[in-house]
């Protein structure tokens, strides 16, 4: 059986920074209020010209040269996305054409937060099998877009920013690092509380004037719910991870979690019995990206010399479906 490792990541932000002092004006909300909630102080939103492809191709370039390797490396693309340029196809064919990349296959997958580390297990078993030798995992987002910029929306419309985050998964000859494991779960009976639900197919029309008019073409999400699993999944998964290699917490060097509040983040710290430090946090300048956020901040991670070979890390998501998953890798 062959092993996986990240052999790069990449990462791209939309150029224009939205304060919380700008969402005052819109949202009602003060500054204070919007850190207390959430710990976010800015976020990044597309403007026109940028699109979720077009931040996918930097953050895929970016991670490619960090790994030594060329598009035609490549042997698959696995895309993750709450939404592409278009309602279909997805954007990885769309993706594929703009890095002039062939004959590959692209499998788009919308797995919301849980995308990255989805599509991570994913790869990781492509490559096991000895299918591919390199395949190219992206998360690519615009939510800004979808939110509900007025009072009514602002406990969701505080949460989110845009971004693209990128990891080239290759075969490895060397035992002492790569993807450890991978754990998924989803509870479907909880599906209800975070949700976007209109367009649908299941709308006749599938678009019309009073659909347009009400609250379900933006995401609704319970956020005392919301708050709760994920204080409790995240812990769970987490200790998973290092328990099915016989290890101990206090054998990580980094977790890497979605990021989705910095207070769930805080809160996982505490129960963990861990310090802050070791829980990686980009929400406050970034907000939560989604499917990007745990590659964008990987990618940052190896920027600013936090994560380095050798290193064991956790990367873990909560969110959407209800869904929780996590990923060991040996850096």
């Amino acid at each position: 059986m062959k092993k996986s490792f990240i052999s790069g990541v990449g990462h791209h932000l939309p150029d224009r920074v939205v304060t919380n002092q700008e969402l005052e004006k819109l949202l009602e909300i003060d500054d204070a209020s919007i850190v207390k909630l959430s710990g976010i102080h800015t976020r990044r939103w597309a403007e026109k010209g940028d699109t979720v492809s077009g931040m996918a191709v930097e953050a895929s370039r970016m991670a490619l040269g960090r790994a030594g390797l060329t598009p035609a490396d490549i042997g698959m693309i696995v895309f993750s996305s709450m939404g592409s340029d278009h309602q279909f196809p997805g954007g990885g064919g769309d993706l594929q054409r703009k890095l002039d990349m062939p004959g590959i296959p692209a499998l788009d997958i919308r797995n919301a937060c849980n995308g990255f580390v989805y599509g991570l297990s994913i790869a990781d078993q492509y490559i096991r099998t000895g299918m591919y030798k390199h395949i190219l995992l992206v998360g690519s987002e615009i939510q800004s877009t979808s939110l509900d910029l007025t009072p009514n929306g602002k406990n969701v419309s505080i949460l989110f920013g845009d971004g693209a985050g990128a990891a080239v998964i290759s075969q490895c000859s060397d035992n002492s690092r790569g993807i450890l494991n991978t754990q998924m779960y989803s509870d479907g009976q909880h599906y209800r509380k975070l949700i976007m639900e209109a367009p649908s197919p299941n709308d006749h029309p599938r678009i019309s004037d009073e659909m347009v008019a009400s609250d379900r073409i933006y995401p609704y999400m319970d956020g005392r719910a919301v708050f709760k699993h994920a204080v409790t999944r995240f812990p769970e998964v987490i200790l998973e991870a290092v328990e099915n290699e016989d290890m101990d917490i206090s054998d990580l060097d980094l977790i890497i979690p979605h990021q989705a509040n910095l207070r769930i983040s805080e809160m996982v710290a505490k129960k963990l019995k861990i310090d802050r430090k070791m829980v990686y946090s980009n929400i406050q300048h970034y907000g939560n990206t989604t499917s990007a956020s745990i590659p964008i901040a990987m990618s940052e991670a190896v920027e600013k010399g936090m994560l380095n070979e050798g290193d064991l890390v956790c990367a873990a998501a909560f969110g959407a479906g209800f869904a929780w998953s996590s990923a060991l890798i040996r850096w």
